[in-house]
């Protein structure tokens, strides 16, 4: 059997490229409470997550956009393997808006349903 010795330095590189390019955390979306049964208080309190899961996905969003453009230049610098990398950053950042806006969309139909179920 042949061993193929990998340089220290080229081993680090790579490991840290590949943690860099991975860095980006994925902020959990908030679950929607129930606007027919919630309390006030309750959907209060979803709202901050909401506010706070924007805020966390905004800073995703960023982080991925910056992996996105680390790939494109290592595509046109003839890195074949970045076109993976970026592909699959793209479909993060379009998973990531897609979800930010289901959890508006969920979030807006719980104020209805509360707004429905508490008339003033």
């Amino acid at each position: 059997m042949m061993r193929t010795h990998i340089p220290p330095f080229l081993l680090a590189m790579t490991l840290l490229s590949y943690a860099t390019a991975h860095a980006c955390d994925v902020p959990v979306a908030p679950p929607t409470p129930n606007g027919e049964s919630a309390t006030l208080e309750e959907m209060v309190s979803a709202q901050g997550e909401v506010k706070a899961f924007q805020t966390a996905n905004t800073e995703y969003l960023e982080c991925v956009d910056n992996q996105m453009t680390s790939e494109k230049a290592a595509v046109d610098e003839g890195d074949k393997s970045a076109e993976e990398r970026y592909a699959l950053a793209a479909a993060d950042y379009n998973a990531a808006v897609s979800r930010e806006e289901q959890v508006a969309a969920d979030f807006n139909a719980a104020i209805r349903a509360y707004k429905a179920a508490n008339p003033d």
